[in-house]
């Protein structure tokens, strides 16, 4: 989360509204523990990182939807270790993320 905070005070000055996504829990292997997060902001940049690249385009729209509609949300991605090696990934495994828009 540390790493987020100039990227979230520089977006927050310019006026940009934001979403922030956080690991809360891992089932099997994953790339990123609890506590990890990303922060969007409704134009799509991004700061931060939940799976190491592995599904980080689905968490983008997931904090652009919480944006869209103010509701937070559970959200989770897993896939077996099986699925994970055929798509080239190196880990199964469930990462579960909480998504919330940032209010001032």
């Amino acid at each position: 989360m540390r790493e987020l905070i100039n990227d979230i005070q520089r977006w927050r000055r310019q006026g940009h509204r934001i979403a922030l996504a956080r690991v809360v829990d891992v089932e099997g292997s994953g790339p990123r523990l609890p506590g990890a997060a990303m922060a969007v902001t409704e134009g799509g940049e991004v700061a931060g990182s939940v799976s190491g690249g592995c599904v980080e385009g689905a968490v983008v729209s997931e904090a652009l939807d919480v944006l869209a509609t103010g509701d937070r949300r559970m959200v989770s991605f897993g896939y077996s270790d099986d699925e994970a090696f055929a798509v080239g990934l190196t880990c199964g495994g469930t990462v579960h993320l909480f998504v919330e828009p940032l209010d001032w």
